[in-house]
């Protein structure tokens, strides 16, 4: 039997980060979004619910858990790190959709030399490298690195061949100076501790620009009720994430009238929710990206608004749910 289940009649499960600071981003995020995750009655309980929704079921496991769970089917949703998904699933994109990025968890996977390799800056120059190995030392340029899939995939595409991999256990960036490796492929996020081992990040070398995704399992079992379970979470998500993104604009419409408002929404990246207001003396309503506020704002008392206001928004809903139905369409 299943750890999780794997009915489509059971309930929508939701894979979390177990621990650290990514759990605490986790836990955020759903509650910006008005979704508390609930944990068991004590820390070592790795079960859990989503409070609000009905018919999800938490699960704690670590991140790199996460993403071979969603490969399996065995979890519907999950927040992992995208540098995982990528290592973990050679065809990600036929067994997961990365619904949206999380905004936390941000670290880049890269491709690091000694700093003493002065004249080595490009993935172009490890050839040069490589072949002075062989003929030196007659063995093959060395990687330390924990990312094997990507590291491959990476390589393959720079064209650089003549390599050999070293997984790495334990931390990566000591390699070149224990002398079991000449170069790494580690993650970072300041690049901070491979400056503190002598290392130096190629010019190209940046394999991938990771962080926390909302990820949905293509291969698990989705049933009416999981669907449904999936709306009123995808939903609440955009909603916030919609109103973060926005800002509500307000502005009392001269008496004369003789504002476009198609036309002005249209050059500054707004609409009308609520549609334009009946009669000439009404006030108006618009939503718009927040770097376009101030514009939206000077247009507007320009064409003779009499006031203008702009409030932040807790939540935005609408008719469509476009996290929803991207998945959907893929199932």
């Amino acid at each position: 039997m299943s750890f999780f289940g794997n009915s489509s009649d059971g309930p929508l499960v939701l894979a979390v980060p177990s621990k650290g600071r990514l759990q605490e981003n986790a836990s955020a995020f759903f509650a910006r979004a008005g979704l508390r995750l609930a944990q068991g009655s004590g820390a070592r309980d790795y079960r859990g619910k989503l409070v609000g929704v009905a018919n999800v079921e938490v699960r704690y496991l670590s991140a790199s858990e996460i993403a071979a769970h969603l490969a399996s089917g065995t979890a519907h949703l999950g927040v992992t790190g995208e540098d995982l998904i990528r290592e973990t699933l050679p065809d990600a994109r036929g067994q997961v959709e990365l619904l949206t990025p999380l905004g936390f968890g941000n670290a880049n996977v890269v491709v690091a030399v000694p700093q003493a390799w002065i004249d080595v800056r490009a993935m172009s120059d490890l050839d040069e490298v490589a072949a002075e190995m062989r003929a030196r030392h007659g063995r093959r340029l060395r990687i330390a690195t924990k990312y094997v899939n990507l590291t491959r995939r990476f390589f393959a595409e720079k064209g650089v061949a003549d390599y050999r991999i070293v997984e790495s256990l334990g931390a990566t960036e000591g390699a070149p100076a224990a002398g079991s490796a000449e170069i790494v492929v580690d993650i970072t996020t300041t690049g901070a501790t491979l400056q503190a081992n002598a290392l130096k990040i190629l010019d190209d070398g940046v394999i991938l620009r990771s962080e926390a995704n909302l990820v949905a399992s293509l291969n698990a079992p989705w049933g009416e009720g999981q669907r449904q379970a999936l709306r009123a979470v995808l939903g609440r998500i955009a909603a916030e994430e919609r109103a973060r993104t926005t800002r509500e604009v307000r502005a009392g419409l001269p008496e004369s009238g003789g504002i476009d408002l198609a036309a002005l929404a249209g050059l500054h990246e707004a609409e009308l929710p609520y549609g334009a207001p009946r009669g000439l003396d009404g006030e108006i309503v618009l939503r718009c990206p927040v770097d376009a506020v101030f514009d939206l704002a000077d247009a507007l008392v320009q064409a003779g608004a009499r006031a203008v206001t702009v409030r932040r928004i807790d939540y935005a809903f609408t008719a469509e749910n476009p996290l929803a139905e991207r998945l959907l369409a893929r199932l």
